[in-house]
């Protein structure tokens, strides 16, 4: 059997850089299943393909194998490496950050070092640029036709020795909760945080709860305003504020039918500090 191929990269569909590495996959393995978890990462924004991978990857099934290339450093000497998850799905990716958000999440079992003098594309010519095609998409097509093993791809690399961005995770401080903007909801506009149900839960925040918001970048205070802790963007007029469980089970904040993030020009990441306070 074969096993479902999930391709994440910044790569675009305006050019022929994705089909190429659907004809890779292709060339190994005729039936393969290939499926696209987005190309539209902006251009060498690593926190946001971790974010879209532990968006993702739970919700697939055991064996299923990821090829996830957002690579600024390719062609360094930075690593390769398959990581395979509790569930037993397997991570193709750069050792650049990627596996930031599933690692702290707790979902990685264990991560390999891929060999990639061994897998790589026969005769890929002496280009060093497009690893996506040559050796990611290569690994991960013969991983998910079950031509090669985990344990074939390269030796255990300890845990401890994974790459991870900095990130600040959400607290509780004196009557605040405090958070980041891990990513923007895009085409709608809504702001995700890191801010746990948990946490709003102990500071007695519940629905029907009136919360101040106040978004910090920088120290500057860009938002800052009394809203509706609410089940649903329709709790509240349209235009109007709203504070939200999302999908993930973390606090989000939209603009009901409008774009939270465009109206205040909302970032990502941790210099943009999310606060909630109960009235």
């Amino acid at each position: 059997m074969t096993e479902a191929l999930v391709l994440q990269s910044d790569f675009g569909v305006s050019d022929g850089a994705v089909s190429a590495m659907y004809g890779v996959a292709h060339s190994i393995n005729p039936s393969i299943r290939i499926f696209d978890l987005t190309h539209d990462i902006p251009p060498f924004h690593i926190w946001e393909a971790s974010y879209r991978l532990v968006q993702t990857v739970p919700y697939w099934t055991g064996q299923t194998v990821f090829v996830s290339v957002v690579d600024p450093g390719v062609g360094s000497n930075r690593k390769s490496v398959v990581a395979r998850t509790r569930a037993n799905q397997y991570v193709i990716t750069p050792d650049n950050g990627t596996l930031t958000h599933l690692c702290q999440a707790g979902l990685i079992a264990e991560v390999r070092q891929l060999d990639d003098h061994k897998h790589r594309l026969p005769h890929m010519g002496e280009s060093y640029t497009f690893h996506g095609r040559d050796i990611f998409a290569f690994t991960g097509a013969r991983l998910s036709s079950h031509a090669i093993t985990f344990e074939d791809v390269g030796p255990l690399l300890p845990l401890e020795e994974i790459v991870l961005l900095d990130r600040t995770p959400a607290q509780r401080q004196g009557d605040h909760t405090i958070g980041i903007v891990e990513i923007l909801d895009i085409r709608f506009g809504n702001v995700w945080t890191n801010i746990p149900v948990s946490l709003v839960r102990e500071a007695g925040i519940d629905i029907g709860s009136r919360v101040t918001v106040t978004v910090d970048h920088r120290g500057r205070t860009i938002y800052e305003q009394s809203l509706l802790f609410g089940r649903s963007f329709a709790d509240v007029p349209i235009g109007s504020g709203v504070v939200y469980i999302n999908s993930l089970d973390q606090v989000a904040i939209a603009l009901n039918q409008g774009s939270f993030a465009h109206a205040y020009e909302i970032g990502i990441g941790n210099d943009w500090r999310i606060y909630l306070k109960t009235k």
